[in-house]
């Protein structure tokens, strides 16, 4: 038997240990145990569904369809080494949203007013701001909705904003459920799931278990989630 296929034989029994371990039935074949761990949400069986069942193949034609003990009949190639690794470490070692989107998050009081909320998104570029009264958490207004509300307050050609705050801007949005708190703890694909089945969302924000009274530790916008995972894609790909 080659060297690769000793390798991805190892690999793959490292993925029906991991299997056996998530399941009160560890006496499961593989293919019954891909099948039934797909529907849990907790893992990421079901997006490598597919690719299991063709590895369970590709193992069963090196164990059971060699034609002599020097001889296999499928050589695994460095392609489907290099996948199998990746389902590995995706399927046991699922990657956090801490310490990925770990960064500082500016936050606003809603009594800021709203001319230098402005400036700030001019020098800034933010996008996402988080408005807090005290230590309250009150929402998330956006560039987007921002001039939105601006947009709705030109009138003559004109935009008066003279004592206006950023809470106002707050109370006014119709778009008040536009993001949703997760724990450090979540893992990546999770909060893409959460962004997937709900495109109103423009932001998860990270808190240590999720609780909007706790500090935030990252900002995840849909944007920056999507094209990390588009970049790992094409170089995993290609």
């Amino acid at each position: 038997m080659g060297q690769q296929a000793e390798e991805f034989l190892a690999v793959f029994n490292r993925i029906e240990k991991w299997m056996r371990d998530q399941l009160d039935r560890p006496s499961a074949g593989f293919t019954d145990m891909v099948r039934k761990l797909r529907p849990r949400r907790d893992l990421q069986v079901r997006k490598y569904h597919d690719d299991l069942l063709e590895i369970a193949q590709l193992r069963n034609a090196i164990v059971h369809d060699r034609i002599s003990p020097d001889f296999v009949i499928a050589e695994p190639n460095e392609w489907i080494i290099k996948k199998i690794k990746k389902i590995e470490m995706d399927l046991t070692q699922p990657e956090k949203v801490i310490p990925r989107f770990k960064k500082r998050v500016t936050i606003f009081d809603n009594q800021t007013d709203l001319m230098q909320i402005l400036t700030i998104l001019k020098e800034k570029g933010f996008s996402q701001l988080p408005i807090y009264e005290e230590n309250q958490f009150l929402g998330l207004v956006t560039a987007h909705g921002l001039g939105l509300w601006l947009a709705s307050r030109g009138y003559a050609g004109t935009i008066d904003i003279k004592g206006k705050k950023v809470g106002d801007v707050l109370i006014s949005d119709r778009k008040r459920n536009n993001y949703r708190f997760i724990s450090k703890d979540t893992h990546v694909f999770q909060a893409m799931e959460l962004l997937l089945e709900d495109p109103t969302i423009e932001a998860l924000l990270i808190t240590e278990d999720g609780q909007p009274s706790k500090d935030l530790l990252g900002l995840m916008r849909p944007k920056e989630v999507f094209q990390n995972y588009y970049e790992e894609w094409r170089k995993f790909k290609w």
